[in-house]
């Protein structure tokens, strides 16, 4: 029988989580903006569906899933919906089970998000979290189980954690490419940034990818990325029409873990 750690049944699985669910709350200075109002031939669309093995060193912990869901309506305004969930595996449920759920919503042409919400089932911690954004008086709102925070100031073109990834997504990536887009989780609003480091192929359980790897800007991130020189989150994405994203890894002080595509449909 694999002996897990004690603290791997907490902080680190729950660190993991933390990174897929932040994966471009990464504040830093902008190098290049790109317009909110410039018009872009998505390469997703409503079907769209990757899971991924997560796992911790070479342990096995769980899966992820992104999805392109059917376009729905946000008030009177058509939009874009995505999904994110992540879920441990049986094993890891026994130590400490994850269930969550994160949902985002953003106008069609992904130039800002509508509205975002959070089921997070963690151990004991429980949150139902939603974040309602007004691109007329530039305000989000954050509610937790239905209990508000006062509004916040948010940036024109403003997405939440979701859409962000997807947003880096649709973008024409070239190496040294730095791409920054204002982000919120509803309790604050700032520049995310995210480099181009250059361009490799990947082998992923014997199947090769051309990609793109990309390293968001973990310089002012609190918690647990803070307390480790050497902390970072890198992405592959392909280099081809689709550019889809088939591997994550994250190196923070509590380990290293990974995500890799292990399924992909449409």
């Amino acid at each position: 029988m694999v002996k897990v750690p004690t603290v791997f049944c907490g902080r680190r699985y729950k660190s993991f989580c933390l990174m897929l669910t932040v994966l471009l709350l990464t504040f830093g200075p902008p190098m290049v903006a790109s317009s909110a109002s410039e018009p872009r031939v998505l390469p997703f669309g409503p079907g769209e569906r990757l899971v991924y093995q997560i796992s911790w060193g070479n342990i096995p912990a769980g899966y992820a899933v992104l999805e392109v869901l059917p376009q729905t309506t946000i008030g009177d305004v058509q939009s874009l919906h995505f999904s994110l969930s992540v879920n441990t595996n049986k094993f890891v449920d026994f130590f400490y089970k994850v269930r969550d759920r994160i949902e985002s919503f953003t106008d069609l042409s992904l130039t800002k998000s509508l509205f975002y919400k959070k089921k997070q089932q963690e151990g004991h911690s429980r949150r139902q979290e939603v974040v309602q954004l007004d691109h007329q008086k530039l305000t989000a709102i954050y509610a937790n189980y239905g209990k508000t925070r006062d509004a916040i100031s948010i940036m024109p073109g403003t997405v939440d954690p979701l859409a962000a990834l997807f947003f880096v997504l649709s973008q024409p990536l070239t190496p040294n490419m730095a791409i920054t887009r204002p982000i919120t989780d509803g309790k604050e609003n700032a520049l995310g940034r995210a480099l181009v480091v250059r361009r490799e192929t990947i082998d992923i359980n014997g199947k090769f990818y051309d990609t793109y790897l990309v390293e968001p800007d973990l310089k002012k991130v609190k918690g647990v990325f803070e307390k480790s020189n050497d902390s970072k989150i890198q992405l592959w994405i392909t280099a081809d029409d689709k550019q889809t994203l088939v591997k994550i890894k994250s190196k923070v002080f509590v380990g290293s873990f990974s995500g890799t595509l292990v399924e992909e449909g449409d």
